[in-house]
């Protein structure tokens, strides 16, 4: 699939969208302040030019990985004595955010469009949601119950998906979807080389590597995520024959039989 230059309008279309109400990283800027920025059309050009540069080199700077790792206590616990009462919250560079906003609908739009995303990957995807994974399992549902035939439902959940997603898979996986090879090229750089600041009540670390997971509060990652789960729906569908078809949601699943 080629892949145009980005444009002025996708970059407008998706700052708009963006809330005030958004703690900023390490670059202290608020969405309010870039709002104001891009109204400059040759500010925006600015940042249509870096998006376009980085994918054309297939290269992610350096300062937009170091993010900040907040880590919290999950409420209501007995104890707090396991990694798994507690969770990190990411703060990533408001203009990160920005270009990663761009990046992800141009990526959904050309995995939908070749039909790599699994129909009913129905989370973390536009214009899908909860509400169509119920409204599809209702009509499934009692579309058999009218042929007397016995629905059976397995729910599951991928535990530390986010933080556990493989680098070195996503760039195969984004070639298997025919993406342009500048893509693979850039997400190669994009996930590599990060590094975080854990900071936990007043305490806070120096920076470590980071070489494994996409960061939840980023844009990019319920899309790679969809990527990357993908190919498994595809494989399940095609070999288990009593499985009449999977459901997903980001990290969350049903299989239907």
């Amino acid at each position: 699939m080629v892949w145009f230059s980005f444009s002025i309008e996708e970059f407008k279309s998706a700052i708009v969208k963006s809330s005030n109400l958004f703690i900023p990283s390490l670059d202290r800027v608020f969405w309010k302040h870039l709002k104001v920025i891009v109204k400059d059309d040759k500010c925006l050009k600015k940042f249509v030019n870096i998006a376009n540069i980085c994918i054309n080199l297939g290269y992610w700077p350096s300062y937009f990985k170091l993010l900040l790792s907040i880590i919290i206590s999950k409420s209501n616990k007995a104890l707090y004595d396991s990694l798994k009462m507690f969770q990190p919250i990411f703060l990533l560079n408001t203009l990160w955010k920005f270009i990663e906003k761009v990046i992800r609908e141009r990526l959904q739009f050309q995995a939908i469009s070749n039909n790599f995303i699994y129909p009913n990957q129905l989370g973390g995807l536009k214009q899908q949601s909860i509400t169509d994974t119920s409204i599809f399992l209702t009509y499934l549902i009692q579309s058999e119950w009218v042929q007397n035939i016995q629905t059976s439902i397995l729910a599951f959940d991928i535990a530390w998906f986010f933080s556990s997603l493989n680098h070195h898979l996503l760039p195969l996986i984004l070639d298997k979807a025919r993406f342009d090879t500048r893509i693979s090229s850039f997400f190669s750089n994009y996930l590599v080389y990060r590094k975080t600041q854990y900071l936990w009540n007043n305490f806070s670390s120096p920076f470590f590597n980071v070489n494994v997971s996409v960061e939840q509060g980023s844009a990019l990652s319920p899309v790679l995520l969809a990527l990357y789960l993908s190919l498994i729906f595809h494989i399940f569908k095609k070999r288990a024959k009593n499985l009449k078809i999977p459901v997903s949601f980001i990290t969350n699943g049903l299989f239907v039989s």
